[in-house]
Protein backbone atom coordinates (compact mmCIF):
# COMPACT_ATOMS: atom_id res chain seq x y z
CA UNK A 1 0.00 0.00 0.00
CA UNK A 2 1.35 3.38 -1.07
CA UNK A 3 -0.05 6.42 0.72
CA UNK A 4 -0.24 9.97 -0.62
CA UNK A 5 -1.07 12.67 1.90
CA UNK A 6 -2.13 16.00 0.41
CA UNK A 7 -0.82 18.80 2.62
CA UNK A 8 -0.09 21.71 0.28
CA UNK A 9 -3.02 23.98 1.13
CA UNK A 10 -2.46 27.46 2.49
CA UNK A 11 -5.35 27.54 4.95
CA UNK A 12 -6.26 31.20 4.52
CA UNK A 13 -9.24 30.89 6.85
CA UNK A 14 -6.96 29.93 9.73
CA UNK A 15 -5.61 33.52 9.70
CA UNK A 16 -2.22 32.30 10.84
CA UNK A 17 1.40 32.24 9.71
CA UNK A 18 1.58 28.61 10.84
CA UNK A 19 0.87 26.17 7.98
CA UNK A 20 -2.59 24.71 8.39
CA UNK A 21 -1.45 21.10 8.75
CA UNK A 22 0.83 22.07 11.66
CA UNK A 23 -1.97 23.45 13.81
CA UNK A 24 -2.29 21.17 16.86
CA UNK A 25 -5.16 18.89 17.72
CA UNK A 26 -4.73 17.16 21.08
CA UNK A 27 -1.20 18.51 21.21
CA UNK A 28 -0.15 16.97 17.88
CA UNK A 29 -0.07 18.60 14.41
CA UNK A 30 -3.03 17.73 12.20
CA UNK A 31 -0.65 16.10 9.73
CA UNK A 32 0.94 14.12 12.57
CA UNK A 33 -2.38 12.40 13.25
CA UNK A 34 -2.71 11.43 9.59
CA UNK A 35 0.85 10.13 9.44
CA UNK A 36 0.28 7.95 12.51
CA UNK A 37 -2.83 6.46 10.90
CA UNK A 38 -0.98 5.79 7.65
CA UNK A 39 1.72 3.97 9.57
CA UNK A 40 -0.90 2.00 11.50
CA UNK A 41 -2.22 0.40 8.30
CA UNK A 42 1.27 -0.71 7.28
CA UNK A 43 1.98 1.64 4.37
CA UNK A 44 4.80 0.54 2.07
CA UNK A 45 5.70 4.11 1.24
CA UNK A 46 4.28 7.44 2.38
CA UNK A 47 4.61 10.57 0.26
CA UNK A 48 3.55 13.96 1.63
CA UNK A 49 2.65 16.54 -1.02
CA UNK A 50 3.54 19.92 0.44
CA UNK A 51 3.36 23.53 -0.72
CA UNK A 52 2.61 26.55 1.46
CA UNK A 53 4.98 26.70 4.41
CA UNK A 54 6.65 23.58 3.10
CA UNK A 55 9.96 23.88 4.88
CA UNK A 56 8.21 24.38 8.21
CA UNK A 57 6.12 21.28 7.55
CA UNK A 58 9.13 19.17 6.60
CA UNK A 59 11.16 20.49 9.51
CA UNK A 60 8.44 19.61 11.99
CA UNK A 61 7.53 16.13 10.77
CA UNK A 62 10.25 14.74 8.50
CA UNK A 63 11.13 11.11 9.23
CA UNK A 64 13.09 8.33 7.50
CA UNK A 65 9.91 6.58 6.32
CA UNK A 66 8.61 9.66 4.48
CA UNK A 67 9.18 11.09 1.03
CA UNK A 68 8.14 14.58 0.00
CA UNK A 69 6.81 16.08 -3.22
CA UNK A 70 6.49 19.82 -3.82
CA UNK A 71 3.31 21.09 -5.47
CA UNK A 72 4.03 24.51 -6.89
CA UNK A 73 1.75 26.04 -8.02
CA UNK A 74 -1.33 24.40 -6.47
CA UNK A 75 -3.55 23.37 -9.38
CA UNK A 76 -5.98 21.00 -7.68
CA UNK A 77 -6.09 17.59 -6.05
CA UNK A 78 -5.39 15.66 -9.25
CA UNK A 79 -2.33 17.79 -9.91
CA UNK A 80 -1.22 17.24 -6.30
CA UNK A 81 -1.36 13.44 -6.51
CA UNK A 82 0.47 13.60 -9.86
CA UNK A 83 3.45 15.20 -8.08
CA UNK A 84 3.73 12.16 -5.81
CA UNK A 85 3.65 9.47 -8.48
CA UNK A 86 7.40 9.58 -9.33
CA UNK A 87 8.10 8.68 -5.69
CA UNK A 88 6.32 5.35 -6.19
CA UNK A 89 7.90 4.40 -9.50
CA UNK A 90 10.64 2.30 -7.92
CA UNK A 91 8.55 0.65 -5.20
CA UNK A 92 7.08 -2.27 -7.08
CA UNK A 93 5.76 -2.88 -10.59
CA UNK A 94 3.14 -5.32 -9.22
CA UNK A 95 -0.25 -4.60 -10.79
CA UNK A 96 -1.98 -5.26 -7.44
CA UNK A 97 -0.13 -2.44 -5.64
CA UNK A 98 -2.67 0.09 -4.43
CA UNK A 99 -2.37 3.79 -3.57
CA UNK A 100 -4.38 5.38 -0.77
CA UNK A 101 -5.02 9.13 -0.90
CA UNK A 102 -5.41 10.97 2.42
CA UNK A 103 -5.54 14.61 3.47
CA UNK A 104 -3.28 16.35 5.95
CA UNK A 105 -6.13 18.43 7.36
CA UNK A 106 -8.46 15.46 8.01
CA UNK A 107 -6.96 14.25 11.30
CA UNK A 108 -9.55 11.89 12.78
CA UNK A 109 -9.82 9.25 10.05
CA UNK A 110 -9.53 5.87 11.74
CA UNK A 111 -7.29 3.02 10.68
CA UNK A 112 -10.24 0.59 10.88
CA UNK A 113 -12.20 2.72 8.41
CA UNK A 114 -9.28 2.85 6.01
CA UNK A 115 -8.80 -0.90 6.27
CA UNK A 116 -12.46 -1.35 5.35
CA UNK A 117 -11.89 0.84 2.29
CA UNK A 118 -8.76 -1.09 1.34
CA UNK A 119 -10.59 -4.40 1.67
CA UNK A 120 -13.41 -3.07 -0.52
CA UNK A 121 -10.89 -2.10 -3.21
CA UNK A 122 -9.39 -5.58 -3.34
CA UNK A 123 -6.74 -5.89 -6.03
CA UNK A 124 -8.39 -4.26 -9.03
CA UNK A 125 -11.11 -1.77 -8.08
CA UNK A 126 -11.30 1.93 -7.43
CA UNK A 127 -12.70 2.41 -3.92
CA UNK A 128 -14.20 5.66 -2.66
CA UNK A 129 -14.92 6.58 0.94
CA UNK A 130 -18.35 8.21 0.85
CA UNK A 131 -20.82 9.41 3.48
CA UNK A 132 -24.51 10.29 3.60
CA UNK A 133 -25.17 13.74 5.05
CA UNK A 134 -28.41 15.52 5.85
CA UNK A 135 -26.76 18.73 4.69
CA UNK A 136 -24.26 17.96 1.92
CA UNK A 137 -23.54 21.58 1.09
CA UNK A 138 -19.98 22.19 -0.02
CA UNK A 139 -19.18 18.57 -0.92
CA UNK A 140 -18.86 16.80 -4.23
CA UNK A 141 -21.78 14.44 -4.91
CA UNK A 142 -21.65 10.75 -5.82
CA UNK A 143 -23.61 10.21 -9.04
CA UNK A 144 -25.00 6.71 -9.47
CA UNK A 145 -26.89 5.02 -12.30
CA UNK A 146 -28.80 1.89 -11.33
CA UNK A 147 -26.84 1.86 -8.08
CA UNK A 148 -23.42 1.94 -9.74
CA UNK A 149 -21.09 4.91 -9.26
CA UNK A 150 -20.53 6.66 -12.56
CA UNK A 151 -18.87 9.94 -11.60
CA UNK A 152 -18.39 12.62 -8.95
CA UNK A 153 -19.60 16.15 -9.53
CA UNK A 154 -18.25 19.08 -7.51
CA UNK A 155 -20.94 21.30 -6.02
CA UNK A 156 -19.89 24.34 -8.02
CA UNK A 157 -20.31 22.35 -11.22
CA UNK A 158 -23.52 20.53 -10.19
CA UNK A 159 -27.05 21.20 -11.39
CA UNK A 160 -30.07 21.29 -9.07
CA UNK A 161 -30.75 17.58 -9.34
CA UNK A 162 -27.15 16.71 -8.53
CA UNK A 163 -27.09 19.12 -5.59
CA UNK A 164 -30.04 17.21 -4.12
CA UNK A 165 -27.88 14.08 -3.81
CA UNK A 166 -26.93 13.40 -0.17
CA UNK A 167 -24.15 10.88 -0.73
CA UNK A 168 -20.93 12.88 -0.72
CA UNK A 169 -17.34 12.31 -1.67
CA UNK A 170 -14.93 12.55 1.26
CA UNK A 171 -11.93 12.70 -1.05
CA UNK A 172 -10.31 9.62 0.46
CA UNK A 173 -9.86 6.82 -2.06
CA UNK A 174 -7.88 3.74 -2.97
CA UNK A 175 -6.84 3.10 -6.56
CA UNK A 176 -4.51 0.68 -8.36
CA UNK A 177 -1.18 2.50 -8.57
CA UNK A 178 -0.61 1.63 -12.22
CA UNK A 179 -4.09 2.86 -13.19
CA UNK A 180 -3.62 6.05 -11.17
CA UNK A 181 -0.38 6.78 -13.00
CA UNK A 182 -2.23 6.28 -16.27
CA UNK A 183 -5.25 8.43 -15.40
CA UNK A 184 -3.67 11.48 -13.79
CA UNK A 185 -2.03 12.89 -16.96
CA UNK A 186 -5.40 12.57 -18.71
CA UNK A 187 -7.22 14.94 -16.33
CA UNK A 188 -8.52 18.24 -17.67
CA UNK A 189 -9.32 21.51 -15.95
CA UNK A 190 -12.50 22.57 -17.75
CA UNK A 191 -14.46 23.43 -14.63
CA UNK A 192 -15.46 26.47 -12.61
CA UNK A 193 -12.26 26.34 -10.52
CA UNK A 194 -9.94 25.74 -13.46
CA UNK A 195 -8.30 22.94 -11.47
CA UNK A 196 -7.39 19.32 -12.10
CA UNK A 197 -9.81 17.35 -9.95
CA UNK A 198 -8.77 13.96 -8.61
CA UNK A 199 -12.46 13.04 -8.60
CA UNK A 200 -12.46 12.96 -12.41
CA UNK A 201 -10.61 9.62 -12.31
CA UNK A 202 -13.96 8.02 -11.45
CA UNK A 203 -15.31 8.66 -14.93
CA UNK A 204 -12.04 7.36 -16.42
CA UNK A 205 -12.29 4.16 -14.38
CA UNK A 206 -15.91 3.66 -15.50
CA UNK A 207 -14.88 4.19 -19.11
CA UNK A 208 -12.26 1.44 -18.74
CA UNK A 209 -14.77 -0.92 -17.14
CA UNK A 210 -13.00 -0.92 -13.78
CA UNK A 211 -15.38 -1.51 -10.83
CA UNK A 212 -15.97 1.54 -8.64
CA UNK A 213 -16.92 0.52 -5.10
CA UNK A 214 -17.60 2.47 -1.92
CA UNK A 215 -17.12 2.16 1.83
CA UNK A 216 -18.35 4.40 4.63
CA UNK A 217 -16.88 5.80 7.87
CA UNK A 218 -18.42 4.99 11.25
CA UNK A 219 -19.14 8.66 11.86
CA UNK A 220 -19.06 11.82 9.73
CA UNK A 221 -16.48 13.40 12.05
CA UNK A 222 -13.88 10.95 10.71
CA UNK A 223 -13.78 12.72 7.36
CA UNK A 224 -14.27 16.31 8.46
CA UNK A 225 -11.45 18.64 7.48
CA UNK A 226 -10.06 21.70 9.22
CA UNK A 227 -10.30 25.01 7.39
CA UNK A 228 -10.81 27.39 10.32
CA UNK A 229 -10.10 27.72 14.02
CA UNK A 230 -13.79 27.04 14.64
CA UNK A 231 -13.62 23.69 12.84
CA UNK A 232 -10.37 22.87 14.64
CA UNK A 233 -12.01 23.48 18.02
CA UNK A 234 -15.02 21.36 17.05
CA UNK A 235 -12.83 18.39 16.08
CA UNK A 236 -10.79 18.82 19.27
CA UNK A 237 -13.93 18.28 21.32
CA UNK A 238 -14.95 15.29 19.23
CA UNK A 239 -11.52 13.75 19.71
CA UNK A 240 -11.43 14.44 23.44
CA UNK A 241 -14.90 13.00 23.90
CA UNK A 242 -13.77 9.81 22.16
CA UNK A 243 -10.77 9.56 24.50
CA UNK A 244 -12.97 10.22 27.54
CA UNK A 245 -15.41 7.50 26.55
CA UNK A 246 -12.56 5.05 26.06
CA UNK A 247 -11.19 5.87 29.52
CA UNK A 248 -14.58 5.46 31.19
CA UNK A 249 -15.19 2.15 29.40
CA UNK A 250 -11.88 0.98 30.89
CA UNK A 251 -13.09 1.91 34.40
CA UNK A 252 -11.72 5.42 34.92
CA UNK A 253 -14.02 7.81 36.81
CA UNK A 254 -14.26 11.22 35.13
CA UNK A 255 -16.12 13.94 37.00
CA UNK A 256 -17.14 15.41 33.63
CA UNK A 257 -16.09 13.73 30.35
CA UNK A 258 -16.53 17.06 28.56
CA UNK A 259 -13.81 18.67 30.69
CA UNK A 260 -10.66 16.63 30.16
CA UNK A 261 -7.86 17.11 27.62
CA UNK A 262 -5.48 14.30 26.72
CA UNK A 263 -2.67 15.57 24.50
CA UNK A 264 -0.68 12.40 24.23
CA UNK A 265 -1.09 9.00 25.89
CA UNK A 266 -2.83 8.50 29.23
CA UNK A 267 -2.56 5.05 30.81
CA UNK A 268 -4.68 4.37 33.90
CA UNK A 269 -4.89 1.55 36.41
CA UNK A 270 -7.96 0.45 38.36
CA UNK A 271 -10.13 2.85 40.35
CA UNK A 272 -8.52 6.01 39.02
CA UNK A 273 -10.59 9.19 39.45
CA UNK A 274 -9.99 12.46 37.58
CA UNK A 275 -11.75 15.71 38.44
CA UNK A 276 -12.61 18.47 35.95
CA UNK A 277 -10.35 20.60 33.74
CA UNK A 278 -7.28 18.36 33.90
CA UNK A 279 -4.72 18.31 31.06
CA UNK A 280 -2.49 15.32 30.32
CA UNK A 281 0.42 15.84 27.92
CA UNK A 282 2.97 13.43 26.51
CA UNK A 283 2.97 10.02 28.21
CA UNK A 284 1.29 9.91 31.61
CA UNK A 285 0.79 6.78 33.72
CA UNK A 286 -1.59 6.70 36.68
CA UNK A 287 -1.40 3.57 38.81
CA UNK A 288 -4.29 2.01 40.78
CA UNK A 289 -6.37 4.19 43.11
CA UNK A 290 -4.83 7.48 42.00
CA UNK A 291 -6.99 10.57 42.50
CA UNK A 292 -6.36 13.70 40.42
CA UNK A 293 -7.95 16.92 41.64
CA UNK A 294 -9.40 19.64 39.49
CA UNK A 295 -7.34 21.91 37.22
CA UNK A 296 -4.13 19.86 37.25
CA UNK A 297 -1.60 19.64 34.40
CA UNK A 298 0.45 16.43 34.15
CA UNK A 299 3.12 15.95 31.49
CA UNK A 300 5.39 12.93 30.92
CA UNK A 301 5.09 11.57 34.43
CA UNK A 302 4.31 8.43 36.44
CA UNK A 303 2.09 8.56 39.50
CA UNK A 304 2.24 5.65 41.96
CA UNK A 305 -0.71 3.77 43.42
CA UNK A 306 -2.82 5.44 46.06
CA UNK A 307 -1.37 8.90 45.45
CA UNK A 308 -3.65 11.91 45.73
CA UNK A 309 -2.96 14.98 43.62
CA UNK A 310 -4.89 17.95 45.02
CA UNK A 311 -6.22 20.69 42.71
CA UNK A 312 -4.06 23.13 40.73
CA UNK A 313 -0.86 21.06 40.63
CA UNK A 314 1.65 21.03 37.75
CA UNK A 315 3.77 17.90 37.34
CA UNK A 316 6.26 17.51 34.47
CA UNK A 317 8.89 14.84 33.72
CA UNK A 318 8.60 13.49 37.24
CA UNK A 319 8.18 10.15 39.00
CA UNK A 320 5.84 10.16 42.00
CA UNK A 321 5.80 7.12 44.26
CA UNK A 322 2.92 5.38 45.98
CA UNK A 323 0.69 6.93 48.65
CA UNK A 324 1.96 10.48 48.16
CA UNK A 325 -0.08 13.57 48.93
CA UNK A 326 0.68 16.38 46.49
CA UNK A 327 -0.66 19.92 46.56
CA UNK A 328 -2.78 21.86 46.23
CA UNK A 329 -0.79 24.33 44.12
CA UNK A 330 2.36 22.20 44.06
CA UNK A 331 4.80 22.14 41.17
CA UNK A 332 7.02 19.16 40.40
CA UNK A 333 9.51 20.07 37.68
CA UNK A 334 11.68 17.81 35.50
CA UNK A 335 13.96 15.42 37.33
CA UNK A 336 11.80 15.09 40.43
CA UNK A 337 11.59 11.61 41.97
CA UNK A 338 9.48 11.03 45.07
CA UNK A 339 9.48 7.88 47.20
CA UNK A 340 6.56 6.35 49.10
CA UNK A 341 4.41 8.37 51.48
CA UNK A 342 5.92 11.73 50.57
CA UNK A 343 3.96 14.95 51.24
CA UNK A 344 4.49 17.96 48.98
CA UNK A 345 2.19 20.75 50.08
CA UNK A 346 0.83 24.04 48.83
CA UNK A 347 3.18 26.35 46.95
CA UNK A 348 6.09 23.92 47.12
CA UNK A 349 8.30 23.63 44.04
CA UNK A 350 10.63 20.66 43.49
CA UNK A 351 13.15 20.47 40.64
CA UNK A 352 15.78 17.84 39.77
CA UNK A 353 15.59 16.35 43.24
CA UNK A 354 14.96 13.01 44.91
CA UNK A 355 12.91 12.84 48.08
CA UNK A 356 12.86 9.50 49.89
CA UNK A 357 10.06 7.75 51.77
CA UNK A 358 7.94 9.56 54.38
CA UNK A 359 9.57 12.96 53.94
CA UNK A 360 7.50 16.13 53.96
CA UNK A 361 7.67 19.66 52.59
CA UNK A 362 4.22 20.96 53.36
CA UNK A 363 4.39 24.72 52.85
CA UNK A 364 5.98 27.40 50.70
CA UNK A 365 9.35 25.84 49.88
CA UNK A 366 11.77 25.53 46.96
CA UNK A 367 13.73 22.29 46.65
CA UNK A 368 16.11 22.30 43.69
CA UNK A 369 19.06 20.02 42.88
CA UNK A 370 18.70 18.21 46.18
CA UNK A 371 18.93 14.67 47.53
CA UNK A 372 16.65 14.25 50.54
CA UNK A 373 16.56 11.13 52.67
CA UNK A 374 13.80 9.38 54.60
CA UNK A 375 11.58 10.96 57.26
CA UNK A 376 12.87 14.48 56.63
CA UNK A 377 10.74 17.47 57.58
CA UNK A 378 11.30 20.58 55.47
CA UNK A 379 9.85 23.62 57.20
CA UNK A 380 7.84 26.41 55.63
CA UNK A 381 9.82 28.98 53.67
CA UNK A 382 12.86 26.73 53.18
CA UNK A 383 15.00 27.33 50.09
CA UNK A 384 17.84 25.30 48.61
CA UNK A 385 20.09 28.02 47.16
CA UNK A 386 21.33 25.88 44.27
CA UNK A 387 22.47 28.53 41.77
CA UNK A 388 25.50 30.80 42.25
CA UNK A 389 24.84 32.83 39.13
CA UNK A 390 26.87 30.56 36.87
CA UNK A 391 26.57 26.95 38.04
CA UNK A 392 24.10 24.70 39.86
CA UNK A 393 25.15 22.95 43.07
CA UNK A 394 23.60 20.11 45.03
CA UNK A 395 22.19 19.95 48.54
CA UNK A 396 22.21 16.64 50.44
CA UNK A 397 19.89 16.13 53.40
CA UNK A 398 20.27 12.78 55.08
CA UNK A 399 17.64 10.68 56.88
CA UNK A 400 15.65 11.95 59.90
CA UNK A 401 16.64 15.61 59.50
CA UNK A 402 14.41 18.43 60.74
CA UNK A 403 14.74 21.69 58.77
CA UNK A 404 13.21 24.66 60.61
CA UNK A 405 11.14 27.29 58.87
CA UNK A 406 12.69 30.08 56.81
CA UNK A 407 15.97 28.23 56.29
CA UNK A 408 18.34 28.84 53.39
CA UNK A 409 20.63 25.96 52.43
CA UNK A 410 23.49 27.42 50.39
CA UNK A 411 24.71 24.62 48.13
CA UNK A 412 26.90 22.70 47.96
CA UNK A 413 26.07 21.66 51.48
CA UNK A 414 25.25 18.46 53.40
CA UNK A 415 23.01 18.09 56.42
CA UNK A 416 23.99 15.00 58.43
CA UNK A 417 21.64 12.27 59.56
CA UNK A 418 19.36 13.23 62.44
CA UNK A 419 20.44 16.89 62.43
CA UNK A 420 18.14 19.75 63.35
CA UNK A 421 18.44 23.12 61.64
CA UNK A 422 16.97 25.97 63.64
CA UNK A 423 14.42 28.27 62.09
CA UNK A 424 15.86 31.26 60.24
CA UNK A 425 19.24 29.64 59.65
CA UNK A 426 21.38 30.38 56.61
CA UNK A 427 23.44 27.22 56.27
CA UNK A 428 26.61 27.72 54.23
CA UNK A 429 28.67 24.89 55.79
CA UNK A 430 27.89 21.23 56.35
CA UNK A 431 25.76 20.53 59.42
CA UNK A 432 26.96 17.59 61.54
CA UNK A 433 24.62 14.68 62.29
CA UNK A 434 22.49 14.55 65.43
CA UNK A 435 23.19 18.15 66.42
CA UNK A 436 21.31 21.45 66.40
CA UNK A 437 22.75 23.95 63.96
CA UNK A 438 21.51 27.52 64.05
CA UNK A 439 22.73 30.84 62.71
CA UNK A 440 20.90 33.99 63.78
CA UNK A 441 21.69 37.58 64.61
CA UNK A 442 21.36 38.31 68.31
CA UNK A 443 17.90 39.67 69.13
CA UNK A 444 17.86 43.13 70.63
CA UNK A 445 15.16 45.57 71.80
CA UNK A 446 15.93 49.33 71.78
CA UNK A 447 14.18 51.34 74.52
CA UNK A 448 12.78 54.70 73.47
CA UNK A 449 12.96 54.01 69.72
CA UNK A 450 10.41 55.93 67.68
CA UNK A 451 8.99 54.87 64.38
CA UNK A 452 9.64 57.50 61.65
CA UNK A 453 6.70 59.75 60.82
CA UNK A 454 5.93 60.83 57.27
CA UNK A 455 6.72 64.49 56.71
CA UNK A 456 3.84 66.77 55.81
CA UNK A 457 3.83 68.74 52.57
Amino acid sequence: MNVVILAAGQGKRMHSDLPKVLHPLAGKPLLGHVLDTARAIGATKICVVYGHGGEKVRGALDAPDLTWALQEPQLGTGHAVLQAMPQFAAVSPAPTLQTLVLYGDVPLIRAATLQRLIDAAGSGSLALLTAHLENPQGYGRIVRVDGAVTRIVEEKDADDAERAIREINTGILVAPTAALARWLPMLGNRNVQGEYYLTDIVALAVAEGMPVVTAHPDGPWETEGVNSKLQLAALERVHQRTIAERLMEAGVTLADPARIDVRGELKCGRDVAIDVNCVFEGRVELADNVLIGANCVLKNCRIGSGTRIAPFCHIEDAVVGADNIIGPYARLRPGTELGTGVHIGNFVEVKNSTIADSSKANHLAYIGDATIGRRVNVGAGTITCNYDGANKHRTVIEDDVFIGSDTQLVAPVTVGRGATIGAGTTLSKDAPPDQLTVSRAKQASIPGWKRPVKKKG
